[in-house]
């Protein structure tokens, strides 16, 4: 056990009398005042560089959206191992997201239940933060979202103004028409919305675009969104978003587990790593795949760049295991297969 699970970890989870939310907060502002003094420079060992897309990373193991969605303490993450950083999920319009409490830790099953709802200060303010801070010594991916004010009807429009206003700054943008947390969202993962919305976003510029994709698509479902990506020239796909099935939660969660909102951390583990593999399988490899769901220790994300994955994100794994997992993961991914 390291030290940030025997002595950093249950101090934290007792912030603000238990509250996940303002722990994260907390660790934030935390983190955004390390940025001030943080290291400008990127975790490169031997063997861990790798170019996907067309981008440069200095490692595969990335930060995953949804954990600095403001982009608060950039600077920060870089200085913690991670070979890239995502952002967001941003929005066009500023948007508080959902009533509070929205945030819930499932600590035997090494998991959280979430219902944010893509709060954040909207794109513009993002740009902003993004011009006055400068680039990062690692590739900066932006996760873009509908505004919940937006009517589906106007999704395209909405997107595209966020990716307008955000293009100077990504190094690749991530389309997240899967979370379960805005209504309607989901349904964007369907051929006829992507066909309209993919090609918008394509005209824009040439910089890689993604598509997340949710875990609880069926085969045929996720099939037909491959072949609408690679119709339009997606860049890649990020497998996979939270989930709504609790599968696999411990029965001394259950009563947490019943909250609305979407599943990440252990129980996804296995799923994340199946949707990887079937990308792969489906593409024959055309599509580069960033894995992430589920990767709590570095057999787990060995075995997503087994499947497939050519880069790997870390979010509720490192709430439970701590910043020793991203330099511990990126060395795992150097040696080779899981143990």
């Amino acid at each position: 056990m390291t030290l940030y699970e025997r002595v950093a970890r249950p101090v934290l989870f007792r912030v603000g009398g238990g509250d996940a939310e303002a722990a994260h907060e907390a660790t934030l502002r935390w983190l955004a005042r390390l940025s001030r003094f943080a290291p400008a420079r990127a975790y490169s060992p031997p063997g861990a560089a790798t170019t996907v897309f067309g981008v440069r990373f200095p490692n595969p193991v990335g930060l995953a959206a949804g954990m600095d969605k403001d982009g608060r303490a950039l600077p920060a993450w870089p200085a913690l191992g991670f070979g890239f950083v995502e952002v967001g999920t941003v929005t066009w319009h500023a948007q508080p997201g959902n009533d509070r409490p929205r945030l819930y830790r499932l600590p035997t099953s090494r998991a959280i239940v979430n219902r944010m709802g893509f709060n954040n200060a909207g794109a513009r303010a993002l740009a902003a933060r993004l011009a006055a801070l400068g680039p990062l010594p690692v590739p900066l991916g932006i996760s873009l979202g509908k505004s919940k004010v937006t009517p589906l009807e106007e999704a395209v429009a909405d997107y595209v103004a966020s990716l307008s206003a955000l293009y100077p700054y990504g190094d690749y943008f991530a389309v997240n028409v899967s979370s379960p947390n805005t209504p309607g969202l989901r349904t964007l993962q369907d051929r006829a919305h992507l066909d309209a919305l993919l090609p918008a976003l394509r005209a824009v510029g040439p910089k890689p675009l993604l598509v997340k994709v949710a875990p609880d698509l069926t085969d045929g479902a996720l099939g037909e969104v491959l072949e609408v990506c690679e119709a339009h020239g997606v860049a890649g796909l990020i497998a996979t978003n939270t989930t709504l099935s609790r599968e696999g939660v411990a029965p001394a969660d259950a009563a947490r587990a019943v909250q609305a909102g979407g599943l990440s951390g252990a129980p996804l583990t296995r799923r994340a790593r199946d949707v990887v593999a079937f990308v792969t399988r489906e593409t024959g490899g055309r599509l580069p795949v960033i894995g992430v769901g589920g990767v709590m220790c570095p057999d787990d994300a060995v075995r997503l760049r087994d499947a497939g994955a050519s880069l790997i994100q870390v979010y509720s794994g490192l709430i439970y295991a701590g910043p020793a997992l991203v330099r511990a993961s990126v060395r795992g991914l150097s040696r080779g297969r899981a143990r």
